[in-house]
């Protein structure tokens, strides 16, 4: 087998295609190859000395790619004899000359017909190959190929030569760049990457730089050297190779009569075959030095070379060099963060706009240049990258062959020439008065640009805004070209408080802006208005031409606007105050302010006003021209000092006012404010304010006498307690009347002896003293004293004291900085200010004092070296010691292991490094992908150790360090960074590799693991493979809190054992293992033995025939028990059977008395009292503003009128009156006028109707409004609002039929469904009044007679008869009826005979006989209960007022009972007076709406809800199932069912005389519309109908009779009319209804069978329901005996 390529990853090859020779097939490869065979450093050491497999494989061969149809040929060496082209070195000479390959590269790559074509070799010969330490030298050989398609293939050893590179600067050997890193060859320059080899230990990328060889010199040194060998030999100047087998023997010797052609120069002969080294180095000075540099590709772009150099951070460097190879710009983009770029790049042969590269684990294809960052042409072009340039008609800055017609001239401007011919454009005139004409402006463009005669040409002003550009003719570099101004209504608005707003302008060519420029649009009247009290200076200081008017007041671009009043021409000629210093005025106090003006004849004779700001306005008295006086001018404050600016003004409006260049103040003082003391207050004596202190601070008039002496000062702190002897401790001193002014206090101050000088800026009047201390002789303390004419002492002493500095702790760190140090010694708490300064100058950070000791954190230093460090006291002199900080060569970091982590971290990373000793703390951070940074530990001064920070997912990032707080970075790296220190920060030579978290399991993936205490305990652990390459110390396995010795640790298998006892006290333990942060529970470990399981068995066995003993004694107790208590609850149902019977007979009795006695009571002689047809429409059309109507008059207390009426109306918010203003009425009425007309167009109202229903917001009450508006709207119009309706119903049909037809109109949630609603409403109302109307009411008058006949609870509003089961009163209270002689003022009658209940409340009994009395009144006129009192005459001389809670009220199970005609104990005939009351009872409100919890009627709420509750044999010992009392609703539907016949009768029958026409008409629209869609079902054509009629009008009337009289509903009649309202629907329903034993006790009541089957003879009727009422107790006895038998 044929070793072709080095077989190790860190030796290297190299290979090159050949071009095919003459007399061979194929193409041929060049291979070099490094040396890995024995006694390399690349030979496998676990190998064994025989193997020696590597030793013949040639360093360099020429190999054959042609296998001639045997792939053993494959890879063979080209010629025969072999050794004729390979290059191998001797085997006692490899040691000596090991080679390391760089590249091999064809040049030129095309050479032109007959010119020549090299392959080359770029290598390094170094001593030991793979260590960095080696010196190694760079070399370039060369191989000649075949000249053309003829030409003869040269043998490898004739033509093979030698040379080496050397890239050095002028520093001497320490400037030299050895060891050659990557190579790319340009057309007549070989750029080349050289490196500096840094010791094994070095922590920093190694020094780079790029040199550039020129290929010219390449050629001419080898011929001279070949020149130098066969025709003149010169020793020193080529040797032949003898390090390879082939240069073995010959040596450079002349040859007789021979001449060498240019051919035998390049390439050698046949009698020539001798490898030749050139001695002297071919060398090249450094064009571009930076650190990691690790490949290079050149391109040549305009008058740039382009160079890319790969780093070994994962960084792309882009520079761009000039003619003269100078570096003009450069640019750096991450490729791969911390992966190093390979040495080999190449530009993309598809397209060089990109260029391919190779990091550690990838290939990238990087755009050469991103000129798109670029946003204008001075960016792009400024730049200066060769491949970017501006291309002008496009706007962008892009590659050249990316710009349309870049080709021509002047279309694309590039680098090279510089920002200066970016495209420019001047604006003539640049200045615009806004009040001028303007024709056009010139527009002066110029730089690099194409010719713009002829394109489409606008001006672009922003906004939409264009006007027409023209060119007159072809030019370049000056154009000039005309443009039409904006037209004035479109200039843009002048900003707030400016005079003139600047424009942007641009020229747009074929739809883009391709130049622009600025000019100003400028007006003078403006200036008045944004300098209103410097109008005129301001109208002459500006820039712009403009003039001021004195007469007019205004400032004017034209000066012939001006009237012939002599105008000012400059600013000094404006009528102007001039200023005067006023003493400061007390507040509220009246003083004449003179006021001095300049240039102000003209004005002499205007009206002029002081003004002191927007509501002080005072009269201005002329004295003279130039004098006027402020006449009684009165300000206030209620500030300590407040500053009034002052101004002249012209009386009238607008405000026009005289110049002031410099503000006039008047400063106005209060002397209440601010003084707290008595120093502040004669202190303000120097800002002028007469002040005096009595009580308090106070204005001092002129005639009062000079203040006074002020109290003694009174120090309340001093701050700090101690200071140096040296002095300088700025000493605060707190306190009240520390003097007037600092004259009274400079002089004052003193620490005993020693004098402390107070700070002016400082001084606080009267509150506050700072001042610098004295030096003093010695140490001591005293008190502080302040004189200021009295004199004060202070509470606390202040002490002199000497701090001393003993030592520094460390006394050592790097030079970064950020070493934490201590400084200790005596007294060092002491003196407001502390400095701790390093060399003198730089201050030492955080600092943080105590008495004995100073800490702080060290700046960083710039060289290695040691520095003073001063402690400074009050920056006075340093504190004597010899204190020394070492600053040292900073910590480096050489290398991290391992480099992988779970992604949980907790991994311990190894650091290795130097000096580490310096460190005080470290940490460790991940990027982007890092969790929280870990603290890390310093073990000795060349190793830490950092747990893992963990990851939010598996990916390779770099790792950052962060020493003494500050982040680590390579010196030389920032030191010759490839951009700026701030890249260099950001870079990181370190990563990390996250990888998934380890997963183990037990050896059989069990979840339990039995083990018995005492036998010995090994675990076998299953690990899943992974990458991560952890030690066997890294894993911990706990059992519980027992830690588990590892003794086997492989890739797949861990194994543990315990030597200690497992506790037994848990029964169970977990068994975990942890790797980092990782932890994870394999199983738990069952403890237990067989001893155990025996005595466990034992116990269980006695405790189940324990169980079974107390079981069979249960069951015998609990079935004699059982017995007993069957025996008892049979008595109990025998005496419940008796009380059911009685109630029967009593129900009985009721049901054949109430049927005759209801219809005695019922003659009314007043007429029914029907609603107004608006009010009915109203109340139909918009129920919840009908409802809303009865709250407003039914709940509120009324008060009556004269005629005892309080009517009120009702109204819809639309209906009402409009309050608009009369200044909106005509817009209004105009308005409503064009909706009228739109309403009466069918197809938009139809539109409009579906508009709104396809919104989703607009909801069914939305709908429901609109529809009745739209019939309001249309009342007058039936025959169109029909039509409407019709046209809505089809398309509603339409909609249902596709769907479920049988659902159509069965509820309300469209427009059309409210409409039909509507329209039967109002076709009906007839019918309804005239033939319904009369049954109805009569219907109604029963159901409340009958309700009333009976008890009633007030609070519930539980009835004992009632035709709804909720509001039944299930409980039999007894009560008798009560005939009451009542008077009352009212409703026409003086006295009347009221029957009540005596279970009656109060206000009940006033219900009743307001009813009484009122009855032929219609209900909204009647007064309410609460508005009335009611008096019982107990006697001639006792009375009493009646009220339902009073004093008297009984407590019954924390509640109160609600006062009933028993309690009172009021007899039969009773005499009572009503009277109408001011003061109204509001105690309660309304009775039902009382709180439960707190009051009761009847029942208390437990007998109802709790009772249920409560066990069988509670309940039924003290009262009936409350199920009995059903039997009363049947009693109940008996005694009105005569009243139920007559209603249904006038609504299902049809009067011949007058027919429903509306009905027929619409049912027959929906049987046109039924047979159209081909629905013959008869079912769903009933179910229309049902739904039009009786369902949407005649249902809605009988639940609310409210619509069409005016009477009151109250929830208990509500109830039972919805009885009735169902009842009516089942009787218009097809379906039968089925009755059973469980049927809803509503549901036989009254069902369509009932009506039907009863006969008109009231004696069948009474036996028909007597019947019924017997199936109704059976079936309640049948439910109570099965009640009975559950339990």
């Amino acid at each position: 087998m044929l070793n072709v390529a080095a077989n190790h990853p860190n030796a290297s090859t190299v290979g090159l295609v050949l071009p095919p020779a003459a007399d061979a097939g194929g193409s041929r490869l060049l291979v070099g190859a490094t040396y890995t065979g024995y006694g390399s450093a690349f030979f496998p050491r676990n190998r064994s000395l025989e193997d020696h497999r590597f030793e013949n494989t040639p360093e360099i061969a020429i190999r054959s790619l042609d296998a001639r149809g045997d792939l053993a040929k494959l890879f063979t060496f080209d010629l025969n004899p072999s050794d004729d082209n390979i290059l191998k070195i001797k085997q006692g000479a490899k040691e000596q000359h090991k080679l390391g390959f760089v590249r091999a590269f064809l040049h030129p790559p095309d050479p032109p017909p007959g010119a020549p074509s090299y392959a080359y070799l770029a290598l390094n010969s170094e001593a030991r190959a793979g260590d960095k330490e080696s010196q190694a030298r760079s070399l370039l050989a060369r191989i000649c190929l075949p000249r053309g398609a003829g030409g003869d293939a040269k043998k490898l050893t004739e033509s093979y030569i030698q040379l080496g590179l050397q890239c050095a600067g002028g520093a001497g050997r320490g400037d030299l760049y050895s060891r050659l890193v990557s190579v790319f060859p340009a057309r007549e320059l070989l750029f080349a990457v050289f490196e500096r080899p840094q010791g094994a230990s070095a922590a920093r990328a190694a020094p780079a730089a790029l040199c550039a060889f020129r290929f010219a010199d390449v050629q001419a040194a080898i011929r001279a050297a070949r020149t130098a060998c066969f025709v003149e030999p010169a020793p020193d100047v080529v040797a032949v190779l003898d390090s390879v087998v082939q240069g073995t023997g010959p040596a450079c010797e002349r040859k007789r009569n021979i001449q060498l052609q240019p051919e035998q120069l390049d390439c050698g002969a046949a009698h020539l075959q001798h490898p030749l080294s050139i001695l002297q180095p071919l060398k090249a000075t450094p064009v571009f030095r930076a650190p990691g540099l690790s490949s290079v590709a050149v391109a040549s772009v305009s008058n740039y070379t382009v160079v890319f150099l790969g780093t070994v951070s994962g960084r792309l460097l882009k520079i761009n060099l000039n003619e003269s190879m100078q570096v003009v710009s450069r640019r750096v983009v991450t490729v791969a963060y911390g992966e190093p770029v390979h040495h080999v790049m190449q530009f993309d042969p598809a397209d060089p706009g990109y260029l391919y590269l190779m990091t550690s684990h990838q290939m990238a294809r990087v755009k050469v240049a991103a000129c798109a960052v670029h946003a204008t042409c001075g960016d792009c072009v400024g730049a200066a990258d060769a491949y970017c340039g501006w291309c002008a008609l496009e706007t962008r800055c892009t590659l050249q062959q990316d710009c349309a017609n870049s080709s021509q001239q002047h279309f694309w401007t590039s680098a090279s020439e510089g920002p200066g011919r970016c495209p420019t454009m001047t604006v003539l005139p640049a200045e615009i008065d806004v009040r001028q004409e303007y024709p056009g402006m010139i527009l002066q463009i110029s730089g690099s640009l194409p010719s713009l005669s002829g394109m489409e040409m606008t001006c672009d002003y922003g906004n939409n805004i264009r006007t027409v550009a023209r060119v007159p003719g072809p030019a370049f570099g000056h154009q000039i070209a005309y443009c039409n101004l904006l037209p004035k209504h479109q200039f843009p608005p002048f900003p707030p408080h400016q005079d003139h707003v600047t424009v942007e302008m641009f020229v747009r060519v074929n739809g883009r802006n391709i130049v622009g420029a600025n000019f100003t649009i400028y007006d003078c009247s403006r200036i008045g208005q944004v300098y209103p009290h410097t109008a005129c200076t301001s109208c002459l200081s500006t820039q712009w031409p403009c003039f001021w008017c004195t007469q007019q007041h205004a400032c004017v671009s034209n000066q012939s606007q001006c009237a012939a009043s002599p105008n000012p021409m400059s600013p000094q000629d404006c009528p102007q105050i001039l200023p005067l210093s006023l003493a400061p005025m007390p507040t509220a106090g009246s003083q004449t302010i003179p006021v001095h003006l300049a240039n102000a004849a003209f004005f002499q004779s205007a009206a002029l006003e002081c003004s002191f700001g927007q509501e002080e306005i005072f009269e201005a008295v002329w004295v003279n021209e130039s004098t006027v006086h402020c006449n009684q001018v009165v300000l206030h404050t209620t500030q300590k000092s407040q500053v009034f600016p002052l101004s002249l003004q012209l009386k009238g409006r607008p405000a026009r006012f005289l110049d002031s260049p410099d503000p006039m103040t008047v400063e106005v003082y209060n002397c209440a404010m601010g003084s707290l003391d008595c120093s502040q207050c004669l202190g303000r004596e120097d800002l002028g304010h007469l002040c005096v202190w009595s009580d308090g601070c106070r204005f001092r008039g002129p005639l009062q006498p000079l203040p006074g002496t002020c109290p003694a000062p009174e120090i309340r702190a001093i701050e700090p307690l101690s200071g140096p002897l040296d002095g300088g401790t700025l000493l605060t001193i707190r306190g009240r009347n520390l003097g007037r002014r600092l004259s009274d206090v400079v002089y004052g101050v003193w620490i005993g002896s020693v004098a402390c000088e107070p700070l002016a800026d400082r001084y606080t009047v009267s509150e506050e003293i700072v001042c610098a201390t004295g030096p003093a002789a010695g140490a001591f303390s005293d008190v502080v004293t302040v004189n200021a004419s009295k004199e004060g002492k202070s509470r606390e002493r202040f002490s002199y004291v000497m701090p001393l500095v003993y030592s520094l702790e460390p006394a050592m760190g790097p030079k970064a900085g950020g070493t934490r140090i201590t400084i200790h010694g005596s007294d060092l708490h002491v003196g407001s200010e502390l400095q701790v300064l390093l060399n003198d100058t730089e201050p030492c950070t955080e600092l943080v004092r105590t008495d004995t000791s100073i800490a702080c954190t060290v700046p960083g230093g710039t060289l290695p070296a040691p520095v003073p460090v001063c402690v400074r006291f009050e920056r006075r002199g340093c504190v004597r010691s010899n204190l020394t900080f070492w600053y040292m060569w900073n910590p480096v970091i050489t290398a991290i292991s391992p480099r992988r982590s779970p992604v949980s971290g907790g991994r311990t990373i190894t650091v290795a490094g130097e000096r580490f000793h310096m460190v005080q703390n470290v940490s460790m951070a991940v990027h982007h992908i890092g969790r929280q940074p870990t603290l890390c530990k310093v073990l000795n001064s060349t190793l830490i150790t950092c747990p893992s920070p963990g990851a939010l997912s598996n990916a390779s990032a770099p790792v950052d360090f962060f020493i003494n707080g500050r982040a680590y970075a390579d010196e030389l790296a920032v030191a010759e960074e490839l951009l700026d220190p701030e890249e260099a920060q950001r870079g990181s030579r370190f990563r990390l590799d996250y990888l998934p978290d380890p997963q183990f399991s037990t050896a059989k993936r069990e979840k339990w693991i039995k083990h018995h205490p005492g036998e010995p305990l090994t675990l076998v652990i299953h690990k899943e493979q992974d990458s991560l390459g952890l030690e066997s110390h890294e894993y911990r396995v706990k059992i519980g809190q027992v830690a588990c010795d590892i003794q086997i640790v492989s890739e797949r298998v861990i194994h543990c054992s315990v030597n200690e006892s497992l506790g037994t006290a848990e029964g169970q333990l977990p068994i975990t293992i942890q790797v980092g942060n990782f932890n994870q529970t394999i199983a738990t470990l069952q403890l237990g033995g067989s001893e155990t399981a025996i005595i466990v068995s034992i116990v269980i066995c006695s405790v189940l025939l324990l169980l079974s003993v107390v079981a069979l004694f249960v069951f015998c107790t609990k079935s004699r028990r059982a017995e007993r208590y069957w025996q008892k609850t049979l008595l109990q149902m025998e005496e419940m059977e008796s009380q059911i019977r009685e109630e029967i007979r009593k129900g009985f009795a009721e049901l054949q008395t109430d049927m005759t006695d209801l219809t005695k009571e019922l003659n009314r002689s007043q007429g029914i009292p029907f609603l107004e047809y608006k009010h009915f429409v109203t109340r139909t059309f918009f129920p919840k503003c009908s409802s809303l109507y009865e709250e407003r008059y039914i709940l509120p207390s009324q008060t009556l009128n004269s005629q005892g009426s309080s009517p009120v109306q009702e109204t819809h918010p639309l209906l009402g009156e409009w309050k608009i203003p009369e200044s909106c009425r005509p817009n209004m009425e105009e308005g409503i006028s064009l909706f009228s007309s739109l309403l009466n167009n069918k197809h938009f109202l139809i539109v409009f109707v579906h508009a709104l229903e396809q919104q989703k917001d607009f909801a069914v009450r939305d709908r429901c409004s609109l529809a009745s508006l739209l019939t309001i709207a249309l009342h007058s119009k039936l025959e169109y609002y029909t039509s409407i309706m019709k046209e809505l119903l089809v398309d509603l049909i339409d909609a249902s039929a596709a769907k479920n037809p049988k659902l159509m109109l069965r509820r309300t949630e469209s427009v059309v469904e409210k409409m039909l609603t509507n329209w039967m409403s109002i076709c009906m109302y007839s019918c309804l009044r005239e033939t319904v109307g009369e049954p109805f009411f009569l219907l109604l008058c029963a159901i409340k007679q009958q309700i009333n006949k009976g008890s009633i609870d007030a609070i519930t509003g539980k009835a004992r008869y009632t035709l709804n089961e909720e509001w039944l009163l299930r409980e039999n209270i007894e009560a008798k009826p009560r005939n009451l002689n009542v008077s009352f003022q009212g409703c026409g009658m003086d006295s009347l005979s009221v029957r009540a209940m005596d279970t009656d409340t109060l206000t009940q009994v006033k219900e009743k006989i307001l009813e009484a009395f009122c009855k032929n009144v219609p209900y909204s006129q009647w007064p309410r209960a609460e508005d009335v009192d009611l008096e019982w005459f107990a006697s001639s001389t006792q009375s009493y007022i009646l009220r339902d809670l009073d004093d008297t009220s009984v407590v019954e199970d924390g509640r109160k009972k609600l006062n009933t005609l028993a309690h009172y104990k009021i007899p039969e005939g009773a005499s009572l007076a009503m009277s109408l009351t001011d003061k109204k009872d509001n105690t309660l409100g309304r009775v039902k709406d009382l709180d439960t919890e707190k009051y009761f009627h009847l029942v208390l709420p437990t007998d109802e809800l709790a009772e249920p509750k409560k066990s069988h044999r509670q309940s039924h010992r003290k009262k009936v199932l409350p199920e009995i009392y059903l039997t009363r609703l049947l009693s109940t539907k008996g005694t009105l069912q005569k009243f139920l016949d007559d209603l249904f009768k006038a609504i299902l029958s049809i009067r011949e005389d007058k027919p429903p026409l509306a009905v027929k008409y619409f049912f027959d629209f929906l049987e046109e519309q039924a047979e159209k869609r081909g629905i013959s079902d008869p079912d769903t054509l009933h179910i229309w109908k049902t739904n039009s009629l009786p369902l949407r009008f005649w249902v809605n009337i009988l639940k609310n009779p409210q619509f069409v009289f005016d009477i009151d509903k109250t929830d208990h009649i509500d109830a039972c009319l919805s009885v009735i309202a169902q009842a009516f629907i089942d009787a218009c329903s097809i379906s039968d209804l089925q009755l059973g034993k469980v049927s809803y006790p509503n549901a036989p009541l009254l069902p369509p069978q009932i009506m039907t089957a009863l006969e008109a003879n009231p004696t069948a009727r009474r036996t028909q329901l007597q019947h019924k009422f017997e199936q109704v107790v059976a079936l309640m006895e049948d439910n109570i005996y099965e009640c009975y038998s559950e339990a």
